[in-house]
Order: structure tokens, then sequence, then C-alpha cells
């Protein structure tokens, strides 16, 4: 950033020339721009060398579309949001205003609501935010420290010749492209537990409990099976077909809290919109 600039404002007009100062100072006055701690700086704050801050990016193209956002649980510390399929958790391409947690901000009043963990734009359910940067760390330190439980449900192929529960461990690693994930050959890093809730003819509904949190891990366990989650949008050499979009579903987590440690349990009441031949 660059020197001699006594606001926030002024040094980013200096950095990025083709937006005028009256810009910047509208995005800090509507709390676009946040600290490390995702606290909302203004129009007057002053700006200080090698300060690390995050601008909420605006794209003026995107479409204002309704979507069936439910809050489950809200506190002074976190937000338990039950999230339609369709809908990216946080900004990235061509969505800003369309994501989680800039509708969350909007809905709730919360400047710069956190995502603790990533739900993909195709996956239905529960979504845990953190509102208090104070708090954040014991929040996160949940999920890095395996204390809550994530359960899922997905429709899938039937494994009649399975012995079940079962488990699926193994190593992820990125593949082509990028985006991918694909199991190679190695120390596990990814460790899923799989049952069967519900047996169909030729499709089943599994309850999957990810003890990890790898990229698509579900998905990828699931095929490495040979029973690929329906409906499955990345991997078409996977796909089931049949399912009108990704048939996975964060039904319910459960902690321990770590500000009142009582128990907490969320549970998604959503369903799957599947083909009635399934």
């Amino acid at each position: 950033m660059p020197a001699g600039c006594g606001t926030l404002a002024a040094a980013l007009a200096a950095r990025f020339p083709s937006i005028p100062l009256a810009v910047w100072e509208d995005r800090l006055q509507r709390g676009l721009v946040t600290d490390a701690d995702g606290r909302a700086l203004g129009p007057g704050a002053p700006h200080r060398t090698a300060q690390a801050i995050f601008y909420r990016r605006e794209v003026t193209a995107e479409a204002d579309r309704p979507v069936d956002l439910r809050i489950l649980h809200a506190d002074a510390h976190l937000l338990v949001v039950d999230k339609p399929a369709g809908l990216v958790v946080m900004p990235t391409g061509p969505h800003v205003r369309d994501t989680l947690v800039a509708r969350v901000a909007a809905l709730t009043g919360h400047a710069a609501p956190v995502a603790l963990h990533r739900l993909d734009r195709d996956t239905t359910g529960l979504v845990l935010l953190s509102v208090e940067p104070a708090t954040r760390a014991a929040y996160q330190a949940l999920f890095r420290e395996r204390q809550i439980r994530k359960h899922y449900e997905a429709w899938a192929p039937a494994l009649p010749e399975m012995s079940w529960p079962a488990e699926r461990r193994s190593r992820l690693e990125r593949g082509e492209p990028f985006f991918r994930m694909r199991e190679v050959a190695g120390e596990p890093n990814a460790w899923t537990r799989i049952d069967v809730l519900e047996r169909g003819d030729r499709h089943w509904r599994y309850a999957l409990e990810p003890v990890t949190g790898r990229k698509h891990q579900l998905r990828v366990h699931m095929s490495a099976l040979g029973a690929p989650i329906l409906g499955d949008p990345l991997y078409p050499e996977m796909r089931s077909g049949g399912a009108v979009g990704l048939a996975l579903l964060a039904r319910r987590v459960t902690f321990i809290d770590p500000m009142t440690s009582i128990e907490r349990s969320f549970e998604s009441a959503r369903g799957f919109d599947l083909p009635q031949r399934l």
C-alpha cells in the first residue's frame, strides 16, 4: 500500500488509480472493507503500513433472485444457516452479492459474518458462521480438532454386496482440472463413515459422516465404492444421473459450544427433489 496516505481510503485510491477516492469512501461507509478479524473499517480509518485488509468485491451485473435462506440459530457469537442448493458460500468469480455470507449480512445486519467451514454450491444444508471476531478462534478449533460431528445424507446407487456400516479411508489430492479431487496411493488423509438409511430397488439413501474435511471427500469416496452421488455436476465420469441437482444434504451438526459448554445440535428440514421413478 502506498506510503504517505493519511487515510485508508486515500491509500486505496492511490493503489488503484482507476477507482476514484469517492468510490472507496462509499465502500468503506457500507462496510465492504474489513480488517483481518472481520471488523468493518469506516471511511475515516487511518492508513497503517503493512495492515492486512479485505475488500468484499462487488459485481454490478449480478442478478437479484429470491433465495430460500433459513436461519436456524442466532446469538452473539454464532449463526447456523440452512442453505439451499445453488448458492455459493463465499464470494468467488461472478458471485459476490449472491453468496451465503453476503445474503446473511443483509438479512441479519452483521457487517462481516465469516463461514467457519465450506459447503459446495451444489450441496444443500447447514453452514455455521461466526459473527464475533473475539470468539471466532474457539469455534474454528472445533473443526480443526474434530470436535464437531457433521452428518450428511445422499442418494446413490445401491451397494447390496457390501456390509454395513462401512468406512472409506484414502489419500485425496488435487486432480485435473484443478477444482476436482482424486484418490491416489499413499497415507490416507480422508476418512468417511457410511451407513444405509433407506433401501430402494436401484438407489439407496446413505448416511455419511466425514471424520476429516477434505474437498469433495464424500463425492469421491462414494464413487470409489461404486456408488457416485446422484446428479453430481463436477465429476461427469462419476455421474449416475437421474437426480434434479446434487443429491447431497448436510443434515445435522452436533458439538459442545465453547462459549457455554452446552451440547448443540442443529438439523436441516430440507429434503431431496428426486424424480418419482427413483
